[in-house]
Parts: structure tokens; C-alpha cells; sequence
């Protein structure tokens, strides 16, 4: 594994489009250093028999059965529009002619 230099973090920040400090640049070198490092450990790790997963714990959704409910709030919500014109809601024109 290669080592991770000042101007390897120094040309990715400017491919970024990040002006950083000089301390800046020591500490995400040294940070760097430290990930690829812990990524070199787990490449170690034997994978052959697992099987791929996208992540540690399965995400199952409960979903419902979908159903129309009738409702008699019709008038209710129709009223409670700022202005309304016979079963519409009237709103600003937003186009012009």
C-alpha cells in the first residue's frame, strides 16, 4: 500500500475545490494514512463464502393493504379554501394570456 503524501491530499482538495491550511493538509494526510490502513485490515478478512449484502441488517417495509374510504368531508375541506368557486378551489392566475 502506498503511503499518502501532503500533495496527494493537496491535489485532491484543489480537484475538490477546497482551499485548505497548511495544518489542514497534515491532519486529513494523517487521517487519510489511518483509513487506508483500517481498508488494508479488512481486505485481509476471507469473503469468498459470504454472500454480498447491501447492508448489516435486513430492512423489511410493512406495508398495508390499500383501500378507497369513502368520506363525507367534501364540503368541510371545500369551505375551508380562501376562495372557492362551486365544487373548486379559485386560485391566482399564475400564467399570463
Amino acid at each position: 500500500m502506498s503511503k499518502i503524501t501532503p500533495e496527494d491530499v493537496r491535489k485532491v482538495a484543489k480537484l475538490a475545490r477546497l482551499d485548505l491550511s497548511e495544518d489542514e493538509i497534515q491532519t486529513y494526510t494523517s487521517q487519510l494514512e489511518k483509513i487506508l490502513g483500517y481498508v488494508a485490515e479488512l481486505e485481509k478478512v476471507e469473503t469468498t463464502n459470504i454472500p454480498l449484502t447491501t447492508r448489516a441488517v435486513e430492512v423489511v417495509n410493512v406495508l398495508r393493504e390499500d383501500s378507497a374510504n369513502l368520506t363525507d368531508v367534501r364540503e368541510e375541506l371545500l369551505n375551508q379554501a380562501p376562495q372557492r368557486e362551486g365544487d373548486f378551489y379559485r386560485v391566482p392566475r399564475i400564467l399570463s394570456e
